[in-house]
């Protein structure tokens, strides 16, 4: 499976392209998150000046000036933060994240080493961990990415043939395709693949989803039709 199967690499994170390469496992664009970061140079990366009193920011953090900053949130770095993208009050970004163009980082959620593409949406309550969310992707209030086995193995994905491949990470969450969504209160188990324009009902959900297809507790069927 080659992450260009889910995700269209977007123009506005062009400066870590080479390390999403197209035809990886996508599963290897997590682990290439903090490579991506460490790339950069941050000693000509200009700080934004203009943070509110209540968001605190911690280590090697970049915020585009067209950003929207709540009152209050904390920001850890590694992170990069794009254009017109929204943090909302109590979000909190722990480290090695990558935030595209016109997402929406919500209230009291946790994000943590993820990749958000172009206009990504978590809005309430929300936690993304170890996971890569495509372009126009949404998490519904309260909807978790689960990135941690319970016996603390390897996590396993599995194919859209229906095999299984063992990824080598110890912690991996959710891959999200362009377009997919989780309802409110879904559970993304670790290691779940959502194609795109996918679409998970609020059930814990693992394993592997087509396009164009939603999940629901007893059933998967197609969808007629997505905007």
């Amino acid at each position: 499976m080659r992450a260009d199967e889910l995700f269209t690499f977007p123009a506005s994170l062009a400066a870590f392209a080479g390390y999403f390469r197209c035809d990886a496992a996508p599963w290897e664009w997590v682990p290439a998150i903090k490579n991506a970061l460490e790339s950069l140079d941050w000693e000509n990366l200009a700080p934004r000046a203009d943070l509110p009193e209540g968001v605190a920011v911690k280590g090697k953090v970049f915020i585009h000036p067209d950003a929207i900053l709540p009152p209050f949130a904390c920001i850890e770095g590694p992170a990069w933060i794009g254009a017109k993208t929204e943090i909302r009050p109590g979000a909190f970004i722990r480290g090695n994240v990558i935030v595209g163009e016109g997402c929406v980082l919500g209230n009291s959620c946790e994000f943590k080493n993820c990749l958000l593409l172009d206009r990504v949406q978590v809005p309430h309550f929300s936690y993304v961990g170890d996971s890569i969310l495509g372009n126009k992707a949404h998490l519904g209030a309260g909807a978790i990415c689960a990135n941690l086995r319970l016996d603390q193995g390897s996590v396993r994905v599995t194919l859209p043939d229906g095999s299984r491949a063992d990824t080598g990470l110890r912690k991996l969450g959710a891959l999200m395709g362009d377009g997919a969504e989780a309802a409110c209160n879904s559970v993304l188990q670790p290691g779940a693949i959502l194609g795109r324009r996918a679409a998970v009902l609020s059930f814990p959900f693992g394993g592997y989803l087509p396009p164009d297809t939603v999940a629901r507790p007893d059933i998967a069927v197609k969808l007629t039709k997505r905007k």
